[in-house]
């Protein structure tokens, strides 16, 4: 008589987005990655240690089913045609669509499930929810909330994403479209009229263009942006788009130091 057959945990990983890849490493289970996405930037060793197989919104299918992965992890409905390839050619994908902290952090519990690894996510997510607690801690002491205008692309002008808001509260500010925040598709976090942001008023502007450089010309030129007391003071801040736009470990440590640290420099030479 036959044995009971014993689940097979995922041993050959391919990752279409940047935060599982930094989340499986920092859960030491890199080995398991066998394929991940051009735009791949955390961590560093990963795009010379792992085959590029993707981009954002395509990727080669016929590389994909070449290493033969036994699991590929993708994010949201701008993967959704990737999804639906790779579904019909046999293979196993999870599609995650997470766009709070709260998500993010089940996020990365639910892909530590995925390999049978659920207490060092457990432990992973622990540490980054240590490290916003002290954030917010220290925010909590600052004698004053400045208003924040985050911009994550400039023509159209669009606004932060969820979790963007959520971490711009946490470090201590006030974001001035909190009302967009929930709002998953950027094309509904447009500002129509660029004079709605003048009327803000936000005490900080902090660009982060989707992986394009800041160009500050771009902003401060913009008709009757000159009343606006973060462009008339000059705070006016860069966080590269690896360190906050993609919902993972990255967001949620070096992404919200950044955000941390604009707000208490502005907040203390108040």
């Amino acid at each position: 008589m036959s044995p009971v057959p014993e689940p097979k945990w995922p041993e050959r990983i391919i990752c279409l987005t940047e935060e599982t890849t930094e989340a499986l490493y920092l859960m030491e289970e890199d080995h398991r990655i066998i394929g991940i996405s051009a735009y791949t930037m955390r961590p560093a060793r990963a795009r010379k240690e792992k085959t590029k197989v993707s981009a954002y919104i395509t990727a080669r299918t016929e590389k994909i089913l070449a290493l033969k992965p036994d699991l590929v992890l993708a994010f949201s409905d701008m993967q959704a045609d990737i999804v639906a390839d790779l579904i019909k050619e046999g293979i196993q994908v999870h599609c995650f669509n997470h766009r709070s902290i709260s998500e993010t952090l089940q996020m990365i519990r639910t892909l530590a499930g995925l390999i049978g690894q659920p207490e060092k996510g457990a432990k992973l997510v622990a540490d980054l929810q240590n490290n916003l607690n002290t954030i917010k801690q220290q925010a909590d002491k600052l004698p004053v909330r400045p208003k924040v205008y985050f911009e994550e692309w400039f023509d159209p002008i669009i606004t932060g994403i969820g979790w963007v808001s959520e971490l711009i509260e946490i470090a201590g500010g006030i974001d001035c479209y909190r009302e967009f925040s929930t709002q998953s598709l950027a094309k509904n976090r447009i500002v129509a009229d660029a004079s709605d942001v003048i009327a803000k008023q936000p005490d900080i502007y902090i660009a982060s263009w989707c992986g394009r450089k800041f160009d500050q010309d771009k902003v401060t030129t913009r008709a009757g942006w000159q009343e606006i007391p973060a462009i008339k003071n000059g705070d006016i801040y860069e966080v590269n788009s690896t360190d906050i736009l993609q919902p993972g470990p990255a967001a949620l440590t070096d992404g919200v130091k950044q955000l941390a640290d604009i707000i208490k420099q502005w907040a203390e030479h108040k």
